[in-house]
Protein backbone atom coordinates (compact mmCIF):
# COMPACT_ATOMS: atom_id res chain seq x y z
CA UNK A 1 0.00 0.00 0.00
CA UNK A 2 1.35 3.50 -0.75
CA UNK A 3 1.33 6.50 1.16
CA UNK A 4 -0.83 9.84 0.43
CA UNK A 5 0.86 12.97 0.26
CA UNK A 6 -0.81 16.45 -0.22
CA UNK A 7 0.40 19.27 -2.05
CA UNK A 8 0.32 22.35 -1.54
CA UNK A 9 -3.56 23.31 0.43
CA UNK A 10 -5.02 20.25 -1.20
CA UNK A 11 -5.15 18.95 2.56
CA UNK A 12 -7.05 21.93 3.75
CA UNK A 13 -9.34 21.85 0.55
CA UNK A 14 -10.66 18.20 1.11
CA UNK A 15 -11.41 18.99 4.94
CA UNK A 16 -13.22 22.05 3.40
CA UNK A 17 -15.37 19.51 1.50
CA UNK A 18 -18.90 18.43 3.05
CA UNK A 19 -18.75 15.52 5.70
CA UNK A 20 -20.05 13.07 2.67
CA UNK A 21 -17.97 14.16 0.36
CA UNK A 22 -15.04 14.21 2.31
CA UNK A 23 -15.71 10.54 3.30
CA UNK A 24 -16.26 9.29 -0.55
CA UNK A 25 -12.85 10.92 -1.09
CA UNK A 26 -11.34 8.60 1.73
CA UNK A 27 -12.70 5.68 0.40
CA UNK A 28 -11.57 6.45 -3.29
CA UNK A 29 -7.91 7.57 -2.20
CA UNK A 30 -7.63 4.10 -0.13
CA UNK A 31 -9.00 2.28 -3.85
CA UNK A 32 -6.10 3.86 -5.40
CA UNK A 33 -3.61 3.31 -2.70
CA UNK A 34 -4.41 -0.26 -3.00
CA UNK A 35 -3.89 -0.19 -6.46
CA UNK A 36 -7.37 -0.16 -7.04
CA UNK A 37 -9.18 2.21 -10.01
CA UNK A 38 -11.60 4.91 -8.12
CA UNK A 39 -15.57 3.66 -8.96
CA UNK A 40 -15.06 7.26 -11.00
CA UNK A 41 -12.83 8.93 -12.46
CA UNK A 42 -11.26 10.50 -15.68
CA UNK A 43 -8.04 11.35 -16.99
CA UNK A 44 -6.61 15.12 -16.44
CA UNK A 45 -4.15 15.39 -20.04
CA UNK A 46 -4.99 18.89 -19.43
CA UNK A 47 -2.74 19.06 -16.23
CA UNK A 48 -0.40 16.31 -17.04
CA UNK A 49 -0.58 12.81 -19.06
CA UNK A 50 -0.41 10.94 -16.09
CA UNK A 51 -2.99 13.18 -13.66
CA UNK A 52 -6.38 11.66 -12.61
CA UNK A 53 -9.72 13.48 -11.00
CA UNK A 54 -11.83 11.32 -9.19
CA UNK A 55 -15.67 12.05 -9.12
CA UNK A 56 -17.46 12.91 -6.63
CA UNK A 57 -21.54 13.72 -6.75
CA UNK A 58 -22.90 13.45 -3.91
CA UNK A 59 -25.55 16.73 -3.76
CA UNK A 60 -23.06 18.67 -5.66
CA UNK A 61 -20.24 17.58 -7.74
CA UNK A 62 -17.19 17.31 -6.06
CA UNK A 63 -13.36 16.61 -7.91
CA UNK A 64 -9.92 15.48 -6.16
CA UNK A 65 -7.25 15.64 -9.03
CA UNK A 66 -4.69 13.21 -7.89
CA UNK A 67 -1.21 11.45 -10.02
CA UNK A 68 0.03 8.34 -8.95
CA UNK A 69 3.60 8.97 -11.36
CA UNK A 70 5.72 7.89 -8.47
CA UNK A 71 6.38 4.97 -6.84
CA UNK A 72 6.62 6.23 -3.34
CA UNK A 73 3.12 7.63 -2.90
CA UNK A 74 0.07 9.23 -3.91
CA UNK A 75 0.19 12.53 -4.59
CA UNK A 76 -3.20 14.89 -4.31
CA UNK A 77 -3.12 18.04 -6.13
CA UNK A 78 -6.13 19.68 -5.39
CA UNK A 79 -9.31 18.86 -4.29
CA UNK A 80 -12.58 21.64 -5.05
CA UNK A 81 -16.14 22.04 -5.73
CA UNK A 82 -17.26 21.68 -9.31
CA UNK A 83 -20.05 24.29 -9.85
CA UNK A 84 -20.08 23.97 -13.35
CA UNK A 85 -19.88 21.65 -16.25
CA UNK A 86 -16.26 22.84 -17.34
CA UNK A 87 -13.52 23.00 -14.87
CA UNK A 88 -12.42 26.40 -13.83
CA UNK A 89 -9.35 27.66 -14.95
CA UNK A 90 -8.39 28.51 -11.34
CA UNK A 91 -8.96 24.89 -10.71
CA UNK A 92 -6.96 23.27 -13.93
CA UNK A 93 -3.61 25.99 -13.01
CA UNK A 94 -4.13 24.75 -9.07
CA UNK A 95 -3.41 21.37 -9.79
CA UNK A 96 -0.55 21.95 -12.47
CA UNK A 97 1.31 24.57 -10.39
CA UNK A 98 1.05 21.71 -7.45
CA UNK A 99 2.76 19.02 -10.07
CA UNK A 100 5.19 21.17 -11.33
CA UNK A 101 6.86 21.62 -7.83
CA UNK A 102 6.38 17.76 -7.26
CA UNK A 103 7.83 17.08 -10.44
CA UNK A 104 10.93 19.95 -9.36
CA UNK A 105 11.10 18.34 -5.94
CA UNK A 106 11.60 14.55 -7.84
Amino acid sequence: MRDIRFCGRSLEELGDLPAVAKREAGYQLDRVQHGLEPTNWKPMPSIGSVVREIRIMHEGQYRVIYVTKFADAVYVLHAFQKKTQKTRKQDIDTAKQALKQLQNEA
